[in-house]
């Protein structure tokens, strides 16, 4: 793809296929992918993880979520000491499928590490003034691990263990950005995005949930942990040429706004251009 929006789609899908590695499984389900090197660490702990033509599973003894998320925990400990991801403290559900079952959870920090299912949730803060649709744009910390001095949505958080989409989404907005509950529960439902991305963590196979909210002119969001050092509230044509023109914008959140783009007619949906960018944005899982 040749047309310049697309180009950040194309850098959260560098892996066409995860062949190159092996399948992870609890029983007959397949919950992830994992390194060759990752692989031969596990070998270490064969009480818990089996190996056969198939790629690799838990014990078959872990037969509920609980017993393999303790399994799960105490292996990644070990794991992290060895250089294999890190322990974040903040657990993930592990589902074979985005919208399935829960059968166990991981740290966040190992997620990419076995190549499990990432869920999150983007809120794109609108003000419609006068002259036209204007957005709140955080910029990131300088300090963060990831996209540091980036451009980010108003919210954005990933989904932990136990909470729905909609819940993430009401915690996040007070975290980050100070939004009173009764104005963050009037968020819509949008979209669902996904990719699929190599990285020096591992494989993110991320799934982004993604929300609007029409903000009032009066309400000014403000930072309410470290994730952001300020917000601005930016006319859309703006943010269209930052994200067509630069690299200023956090990878993922590149495809929040292209999105945004597509719904508010910023871009031809129904345009060679605008067709190929929907087709793109649901590339994972």
């Amino acid at each position: 793809m040749s047309q310049p929006l697309y180009r950040h789609i194309d850098a959260c899908n560098n892996t066409p296929s995860p062949n190159h590695l092996l399948p992870f499984r609890f029983g007959a389900e397949q919950v992830g992918w994992v390194s060759s090197d990752l692989a031969r660490a596990l070998t270490f702990f064969p009480r818990d993880f089996h190996f056969d033509a198939r790629g690799v599973s838990m014990a078959s003894r872990l037969r509920t979520p609980g017993m393999r998320s303790d399994a799960l925990a105490a292996t990644g400990r070990e794991l992290a000491k060895q250089g294999f991801g890190r322990v974040r403290g903040e657990l993930f559900d592990i589902r074979a499928e985005a919208e399935g079952a829960v059968l166990g959870t991981l740290d966040r920090g190992a997620i990419p590490l076995f190549g499990v299912i990432g869920q999150g949730v983007h809120l794109n803060g609108l003000v419609r003034r006068a002259d036209g649709l204007h957005v709140w744009v955080g910029i990131r910390a300088k300090d963060k691990a990831v996209a540091p001095g980036q451009l980010d949505n108003l919210v954005a958080g990933g989904i932990p263990a136990g909470l729905t989409p909609q819940e993430t989404l009401l915690k996040e907005a007070g975290e980050e950005a100070s939004l009173p509950p009764e104005l963050a529960v009037t968020a819509r439902r949008v979209g669902r995005l996904s990719y699929i991305l190599t990285n020096n963590e591992g494989l993110r196979r991320d799934v982004l949930h993604v929300f609007d909210l029409e903000l009032p002119e009066s309400f000014i969001p403000t930072p309410n942990d470290d994730e952001v050092e300020r917000f601005e509230l930016w006319p859309v044509a703006r943010l269209l040429e930052v994200v067509r023109e630069t690299e200023d914008v956090k990878f993922n959140v590149n495809l929040v706004l292209i999105d945004l783009f597509l719904r508010e007619g910023l871009v031809d949906p129904a345009s060679a251009e605008g067709q190929a960018l929907r087709a793109g944005l649901d590339q994972g899982p």
